[in-house]
């Protein structure tokens, strides 16, 4: 297929392209060797607080008018969160990002860039139409896994293409979910198989207790993701699974948020700790590694949604659990901030091309900016909220 590039867009597809091209900046707090992970790495190496973040959330402290308030919003920027590789044009800002990372620390990374990506919303539509896999392919992972081999003496976390799989298993019946299949099995397949590096362990996101977590859609979930692992080679640095990403749901909660609603029956995995066990034991069926890394970013507080699968900007939350390896459960390697609290899940302009009805429910914070855009208020309310308090 042919694609036809503006000036801008051509110039942006170079520079990734010959981004590793140049020489390296070297981070000189590297390890002296290189690094090779095995079992749980959160064990060994402490979780990075990257400084892109950092300089969110400093500058959300600066706006901050109140003495006190401003000093708790700068010890957010001391918490280590993921960093979203949500486009091409992230990837020359990776060298950056690694510098002065100490030896016993280890990135967190997010890769998000699928064609026809986020295919049941419109909040989060992504860079790249459906049909363009070779650009994923040469664009997109092939400079990631450059740029992972350049940086040999760090360890990486990454989670792989947040909600794609699972929407291939509930929302199939979308038109747009259904031209995007291929090229999700196929990309997400090419992710794990290029990025297998010693110096990695990956992720494979898996929704939450509330989507892939019913009755019914436990056996295809699993096997939905089991066959892009086996399809990826069964990839050596493959841990499991990524739970929870950008969610709100209770690590552990009984009753759940829902539990004791009309269909609750229909699910037993009504908290991600029950959902790692029982969607954990389908994987393992089906031929697939089940550690989990969750994500408990926002979801300190519950019993705000008026349904489970209510997902934008929900109002009254607050930043959760700090990341630790300490998880009380051997399935689970580590808890994680990988949704960056402050970023925005999706505008609630309604004339907005990326408005997604989600983000205008009662329950979604009024108004929002645009997916990804940083939303001070927003923080700020996360920040207020906090359990344990920051």
């Amino acid at each position: 297929m042919k694609y036809s590039f503006t000036l801008p867009a051509l110039t942006a597809a170079l520079a990734v392209t010959n981004v590793f091209a140049a020489p390296q900046k070297l981070n000189k707090r590297a390890c002296a060797s290189p690094v090779t992970l095995t079992g749980n790495p959160f064990t060994s190496y402490k979780m990075h607080a990257n400084n892109f973040y950092r300089s969110e959330v400093e500058a959300a402290a600066a706006a901050i008018s109140d003495p006190t308030k401003s000093a708790a919003a700068l010890r957010v920027a001391d918490i280590p969160t993921f960093r979203w590789i949500d486009k091409r044009a992230v990837i020359p800002t990776l060298p950056d990002l690694v510098q002065d990372i100490p030896c016993d620390e280890i990135v967190g990374l997010v890769v998000y860039d699928l064609p026809g990506r986020d295919c049941a919303a419109k909040a989060s539509n992504g860079e790249l139409p459906v049909g363009s896999l070779d650009v994923y392919k040469t664009e997109f992972i092939d400079p990631i896994k450059s740029f992972l081999q350049a940086n040999a003496n760090t360890a990486f976390a990454l989670v792989i293409e947040p909600d794609s799989l699972p929407n291939l298993v509930t929302n199939i019946d979308l038109q747009t979910c259904q031209d995007s299949a291929s090229g999700y099995r196929e990309g997400v397949a090419y992710a794990l198989r290029e990025l297998n590096l010693p110096n990695v362990v990956m992720y494979m996101d898996a929704g939450h207790g509330g989507w892939l977590g019913w009755n019914d859609n436990l056996q295809p979930g699993a096997e939905e993701l089991a066959s892009v692992y086996r399809a990826a080679g069964s990839p050596s640095q493959f841990r499991g699974i990524s739970t929870n990403v950008a969610g709100w749901n209770a690590w552990s909660k009984t009753p759940g948020e829902f539990e004791n609603s009309e269909d609750g029956e229909w699910n037993k995995c009504h908290d991600e700790k029950r959902y790692v066990q029982i969607f954990g034991d389908a994987l393992a069926t089906a031929g697939m590694p089940n550690q989990a890394i969750v994500d408990t970013g926002r979801n300190a507080v519950q019993g705000l949604r008026q349904e489970w699968g209510h997902w934008c900007n929900v109002n009254g939350a607050g930043f959760g659990v700090h990341p630790t390896s300490s998880t009380g459960d051997s399935r689970v390697d580590a808890f994680v901030w990988i949704k960056p609290g402050g970023e925005s899940d999706g505008t609630s302009d309604s004339s907005a091309v990326r408005f997604d009805e989600f983000c205008g429910y009662a329950d979604a914070y009024q108004p929002s900016p645009e997916a990804g855009d940083w939303h001070q208020a927003y923080f700020e309310m996360l920040l207020a909220n906090a359990i344990p308090a920051i």
